[in-house]
């Protein structure tokens, strides 16, 4: 446990704020930080605040001492970081082993090759956060006096609990992997066709997604297609005039068994690349259709029974 005496003369410098316990660490380099086990709850700095003017004592209000702090190589193995607002602190490479960080907030945090196993997470809340070579292992996310579950990854812990205590989430979950196809084709020169395939599909209970390739700002041109095909139950590519759907393709089929249905308009030209994907049991034989009109009327018996067959055949693999 940590020497309080040690401990209390650097409480009173990081209960000053940010500022001053980051200037005095520059100063101190080579002093040991020993936290373990010690009081860095919300309620504790509440609580300091609260006596500090009770006494007439001046200390940094609007925020706790703990935002932006550089806390980088402290053991806190054990400590109290319950309610704790870390929003942008440094704790790279800090041993958090332990800790109580329920209700804590972490945003922008600095988790570089922190050792995170065993801390307790229930209540938190996280974005934007730098994980790079941290040990997430044994992370829990269930409450005090809860059978305990574990997980291995801080950023989905939150999404995890969500989805064992919430239903209507699982809904949304089953949903989605049950209901999304992905429409990919020509949209300069075929949208009328895409466009009639998405109202059939709605027709019959699935959700359409469509992908007109423009690439988001956040996501490179793969990642986003890759993501799309994830969710999917199957996909619907119409092949005709192609142009950029290949590269989707080749994003798609050669790393992910999900049932691709291809179409092409009678009379077009199959690209030779098409070939390729041919191979893939899961790439199902080219549906070839002479104008909307029979696109539509065989739709369910010629492109939507089979890719969902083999759907329900990949399940069972």
């Amino acid at each position: 446990m940590v020497n309080m005496e040690h401990f209390g003369e650097l409480f009173n410098i990081l209960r000053q704020g940010a500022k001053v316990w980051n200037k005095w660490r520059e100063k101190n380099p080579d002093v040991k930080l020993d936290f373990r086990g010690a009081n860095l709850s919300r309620k504790c700095f509440n609580d300091v605040h609260a006596r500090a003017t009770q006494s007439g004592i001046r200390l940094p209000t609007g925020q706790f001492p703990l935002i932006e702090a550089n806390l980088s190589n402290v053991d806190l193995r054990g400590a109290n970081l319950r309610g704790a607002d870390l929003t942008e602190t440094n704790l790279r490479e800090a041993d958090l082993r332990g800790a109580q960080l329920c209700y804590a907030h972490l945003v922008g945090t600095k988790l570089e090759n922190a050792k995170l196993t065993g801390c307790h997470i229930y209540g938190i809340s996280t974005w934007d956060l730098k994980l790079e070579g941290a040990d997430q292992s044994n992370i829990i996310i269930t409450p005090p006096g809860e059978s305990v579950i574990t997980v291995d990854n801080l950023e989905v812990a939150q999404f995890i609990y969500l989805l064992l205590n919430n239903e209507k989430l699982r809904n949304v979950i089953d949903t989605i992997t049950s209901k999304v196809v992905l429409i990919l084709g020509n949209f300069r020169e075929h949208k009328a066709v895409l466009d009639a395939i998405r109202n059939e599909l709605r027709n019959r209970d699935y959700l359409p997604v469509m992908f007109d390739f423009k690439k988001p700002k956040n996501r490179n041109f793969t990642e986003t297609v890759s993501t799309l095909a994830h969710l999917a139950r199957f996909i619907i590519a119409d092949i005709t005039e192609p142009r950029s759907i290949l590269q989707e393709l080749q994003a798609i089929v050669p790393h992910l068994a999900v049932p691709v249905q291809p179409l092409i308009l009678e009379g077009s030209t199959e690209s030779g690349m098409f070939q390729d994907f041919k191979e893939k049991h899961y790439v199902l034989p080219i549906f070839h259709y002479e104008d909307i009109n029979y696109l539509l009327d065989s739709l369910g018996e010629k492109v939507i029974n089979p890719a969902e067959a083999k759907a329900q055949e990949l399940e069972k693999r």
